[in-house]
């Protein structure tokens, strides 16, 4: 009778811890920009065990080739938009993460994308999509890359700002004015997402015009392959990919457009419109319902250890 209870108890027990840790476990999203292409996806599409650009040679030198796999996992679990506060000059491509301290190497080859001033149709891979806010910065004139990037060489403000924008074939796809520059620069992107204090961050190396071009590296290329999950993946064991399709295409920019991007509408989930955000994190009511079945289960094997107490007595 004595381990009939035991047992019993320790069905229970399991079930609560089971089911309550699926109400607090965190949900993660996962993305890079991949128009203009980050560093770190840029890397990675050339290939973490054996890099072809210098740059990205380097970066694997000093932070080995994990980073690359994990290119997609740039981020800060509890930002909170604090990024000036917490990411130290010197470490904004890193956001201070010493696996990815490859990415702030600073030095004038990192491979770069060709890009005019004005309107551009940028592309941020979500592998892991998630309602959020986009901000884009681009570095000031006279940004020498050769030196450790700091706050102070981006620009006050940023050029683009876009809320839940939509998605097309796995990219996030919005319009963005980009201001009067010329010769080598950076931008910098900020994901921070809306429902959680995570955010992610890119460094994407540009060249405008003809000034620079004969000291940049050949233009970077954008990952084909995204992981199906994020951190914790080993060297040399990336998650399966998820391919993306082959005919994607990016939006045509619009003309005249403005500076801070107007929230696209919030996708709803089963539309069929090719314009979902997956709902990775669970909305509101999700901790309720997984202590909700966490009590059911408990009673259920409560029910069950009476029903042979009863049998047995």
């Amino acid at each position: 009778m004595t381990s009939r209870r035991t047992a019993a108890a320790a069905v229970v027990s399991t079930a609560v811890l089971a089911l309550s840790g699926l109400a607090v476990a965190p949900a993660f999203a996962h993305g890079s920009m991949t128009d203009p292409v980050s560093r770190v996806a840029g890397c990675h599409a050339e290939g973490p065990e054996s890099p072809k650009s210098a740059a990205c040679k380097a970066a694997v030198a000093a932070g080995g080739t994990q980073a690359l796999y994990d290119w997609n996992g740039v981020n800060i679990a509890n930002a909170a938009g604090k990024h000036r506060e917490i990411i130290p000059d010197g470490e904004l491509c890193s956001a201070g993460n010493e696996k990815f301290q490859g990415l702030d190497l600073a030095r004038a080859d990192w491979p770069a994308t060709s890009l005019n001033s004005g309107p551009h149709t940028f592309r941020y891979k979500g592998t892991a999509p998630h309602r959020g806010k986009f901000e884009l910065y681009v570095t000031k004139d006279g940004y020498d890359p050769s030196k450790p990037l700091k706050w102070s060489d981006l620009e006050a403000e940023p050029f683009a700002t876009v809320v839940d924008p939509g998605m097309q074939n796995g990219d996030y796809v919005f319009t963005g004015t980009i201001p009067e520059k010329s010769g080598r620069h950076l931008i910098y992107s900020i994901w921070q997402r809306s429902d959680s204090p995570e955010a992610f961050y890119a460094c994407s190396d540009v060249v405008f015009g003809k000034d620079g071009a004969p000291t940049r590296a050949p233009a970077p290329s954008a990952p084909t392959a995204a992981p199906a999950t994020g951190h914790g993946q080993h060297a040399g064991h990336p998650a399966t990919p998820t391919t993306a399709p082959a005919s994607e295409a990016p939006a045509a920019p619009t003309s005249e457009a403005p500076q801070t991007a107007a929230p696209a509408p919030a996708p709803q989930g089963g539309s069929g419109s090719g314009e979902e955000l997956a709902e990775t994190g669970g909305g509101a009511a999700t901790p309720y319902l997984a202590m909700g079945g966490a009590a059911v289960l408990a009673v259920g094997a409560a029910v069950l250890f009476v029903t042979a107490r009863r049998r047995h007595g």
